[in-house]
């Protein structure tokens, strides 16, 4: 009954991230939000079921951190912050407006609970790499999380920090893959394969596992502390849909970056329910 009820809580707050980044990219007429909606599941996931931290302590030593790799998917990272209660709802408002602290790309010198500027692909796994073997030297325990795109995974960064991690046996590390097999403009295996995906994690000693990334449940289980303790970092392959929760938006490429006009926010907003 305990994760039932955890599991319903999560659904209900990824609902309105939906509705609220949606919203946002409706307003500024800028954004990624067939890369927010594969996204989101998994990161309300993490903030309101997985991860250890407070809000009023940004800086708190033993929280656990989340580096958003795929930086453009802002949406689905401010709205978790926001209902994270790191700051209120209006904030959102200004998102990608001028002087606003909601950039296109995360930035921690604005935002609390940001761990780390992202953007340029490739750069938060690296980053989350080094906050995990620092922890390993300092004999910490907090987890670390990075969420990165599957066409991410193309840069050549992320596999070093791979490498890495498997070579240091970083079991407090756990990447996520947003694996919705687009990218900009066509699909990632069109673009360079990817797969056997969770056989090449494997081989540079990762533990690898492969969810539905729109199962809350299933996240729950895979993402779970018990992982903690098998002398590996975790991968964990999320497959899942771009544009999830709007008809017209979901498996489309040119939603990567599309921006919905009067008719389209209406019939998202009616599906999003």
């Amino acid at each position: 009954m305990l994760k039932n009820n955890t599991v319903q809580t999560i659904r209900d707050k990824a609902l309105w991230m939906r509705r609220r980044a949606f919203t946002m990219v409706h307003d500024a007429q800028l954004g990624h939000p067939g890369g927010d909606f594969s996204a989101i599941d998994i990161i309300a996931t993490l903030y309101f079921g997985v991860m250890h931290y407070d809000p009023t302590k940004p800086g708190l030593e033993n929280r656990d951190r989340f580096i958003m790799s795929k930086g453009h998917a802002t949406g689905a990272l401010y709205t978790a912050l926001c209902a994270a209660g790191y700051y209120p709802e209006e904030w959102l408002d200004t998102y990608m407006q001028p002087n606003s602290k909601l950039n296109g790309h995360p930035n921690r010198t604005y935002l609390p609970g940001v761990e780390t500027n992202t953007g340029p692909l490739g750069h938060g796994m690296p980053v989350a790499l080094g906050i995990a073997i620092a922890a390993q030297i300092s004999g910490q325990d907090h987890r670390t999380f990075v969420l990165t795109g599957d066409g991410e995974l193309q840069e050549g960064s992320n596999w070093e920090a791979a490498m890495t991690a498997g070579h240091r046996k970083l079991e407090t590390l756990t990447l996520i893959v947003d694996r919705n097999r687009l990218q900009q403009g066509m699909g990632t295996e069109d673009t360079n394969g990817l797969d056997p995906l969770d056989e090449k994690f494997r081989a540079f000693g990762w533990e690898a596992v492969m969810v539905d990334g729109h199962d809350i449940g299933a996240l729950l289980d895979v993402l779970a502390p018990a992982r903690i303790g098998k002398g590996r970092p975790l991968c964990v392959i999320a497959n899942t849909v771009k544009g999830k929760g709007v008809s017209f938006m979901e498996n489309k490429a040119s939603w990567h970056h599309g921006v919905p006009n009067a008719e389209q926010y209406r019939i998202a907003l009616e599906e999003l329910v």
